[in-house]
């Protein structure tokens, strides 16, 4: 038997235990998950709101899919139906649910009664694609039930807990935009088969991986705001622990099955912080006398503002080019002052231009750790496709120091 109609009264159906949508101990039964369903912790049930759609009446053309196991008919598809006509038949009771509110339901339902194999193919294609799951909930039933292999999304959630317990994540562009393959990597975390690696040390990646859900939470990474710019937007300090541990090696973390919690109450209590206004490249205006490297300093300082305006629709890989276009500055005013060599203007203009920063500018330094140096390095590494040239405040911080050291060279 592939598929045959059925019919089978309501209270000898039994209520499936692993529901993709809210599932639940195996030795539960009926009584239990309708309990559960009409807690409704994460709106994935909606008992009352399915009443109403139902109207006067129960479709019986909205066939229960059931599989027979140990003699036992297991409703696959279908449970919140399911639970309806049990209620409105006392096989299970609810307090506080009014069952006038639900239709006319036979006691006896045609049922299509298939193998196992047919009912999972049936339940994923009208549950798989079309919303109704998480994206979470679906990867769990392609591992469990079609054999398919672990997605990193599901590898993620099972080695930290962070996505089942912050539901604000368990949505399908933070499974696609945020924890995918690369952006991972460019945090310091890996897999290795279905153990996760970190660059960072346990406390160091539960932070990273709390101030990435605290944005998502605050919407301050959306579908609309910061789109792929994950690191960009992380608090300074999980910006420099990704900086400063960029060439260690991945070493395999552990969490404990409670994994990475954010309160919710935590979330909704935090005020918003102040916007910050965006920190000015080169630390305001040059005035350069005319030439190339005047013209090269007024396109790099547009390429900054396009970068400011847009960085919620590009990439977080966009402040290499700025990095980059740093690099032809100084080397094109290098040529232009005579300087046989990039470190040889740093060597010449440097200490002089620090001088004339102040406090705040030359701590900013420091803390990207821009001297002299390190200058013509970091400079050098804007050639490359390393990923601490992504690091915009880094760059910010060099463009102080060329600020002014072009005055010095090429200043009206």
């Amino acid at each position: 038997m592939s598929q045959q109609i059925v019919e089978i009264d309501i209270e000898k159906l039994v209520l499936w235990t692993e529901n993709p949508r809210d599932p639940i101990d195996s030795n539960a039964d009926d009584q239990a998950i309708t309990n559960k369903a009409w807690q409704n912790a994460e709106e994935k049930w909606n008992l009352l709101k399915l009443a109403k759609e139902m109207r006067s009446h129960y479709d019986l053309s909205e066939l229960p899919t059931v599989v027979m196991q140990n003699d036992k008919p297991i409703v696959y598809d279908g449970n919140r139906r399911m639970i309806l006509a049990k209620l409105k038949h006392g096989c299970v009771s609810l307090e506080g649910f009014d069952i006038a509110v639900l239709p006319e339901i036979p006691k006896t339902i045609p049922c299509n009664v298939c193998s196992k194999k047919i009912a999972i193919e049936n339940v994923f294609r009208k549950h798989g694609d079309s919303g109704s799951w998480s994206p979470l909930d679906r990867d769990i039933f392609v591992f469990k039930f079609m054999g398919e292999s672990k997605s990193l999304f599901l590898k993620l959630d099972e080695a930290t807990g962070i996505i089942s317990s912050n539901p604000h994540l368990n949505k399908g562009f933070v499974k696609k935009e945020i924890f995918n393959n690369e952006k991972l990597k460019d945090i310091g975390l890996d897999f290795k088969g279905d153990k996760l690696y970190s660059k960072h040390t346990k406390n160091e990646t539960k932070a990273i991986l709390e101030d990435i859900s605290n944005k998502v939470a605050q919407k301050i990474i959306t579908t609309r705001e910061s789109r792929g710019n994950v690191i960009g937007v992380l608090d300074k300090e999980n910006r420099v622990i990704i900086e400063n541990n960029i060439n260690n090696q991945p070493k395999n973390l552990h969490f404990k099955t409670t994994g990475i919690i954010i309160p919710k109450e935590e979330t909704k209590k935090r005020t918003s912080r102040t916007k910050k206004n965006a920190s000015v490249l080169f630390n305001g205006d040059l005035y350069l006398k005319p030439g190339t490297v005047s013209d090269l300093y007024r396109d790099i300082v547009d390429l900054y503002e396009y970068y400011l305006q847009n960085k919620s629709y590009l990439s977080q890989y966009f402040p290499r080019l700025i990095r980059m276009a740093l690099r032809l500055l100084v080397e094109t005013a290098s040529n232009d002052s005579r300087s046989s060599s990039m470190e040889k203007y740093v060597e010449n203009n440097f200490a002089k231009a620090k001088k004339e920063l102040d406090v705040d500018n030359k701590t900013t330094l420091s803390t990207q750790n821009v001297t002299e140096s390190t200058l013509v390095q970091l400079l050098h590494i804007g050639a490359h496709n390393y990923s601490a040239t992504s690091n915009i405040e880094q760059t910010i911080a060099i463009s102080i120091i060329l600020g002014k050291m072009l005055t010095i060279t090429h200043g009206k």
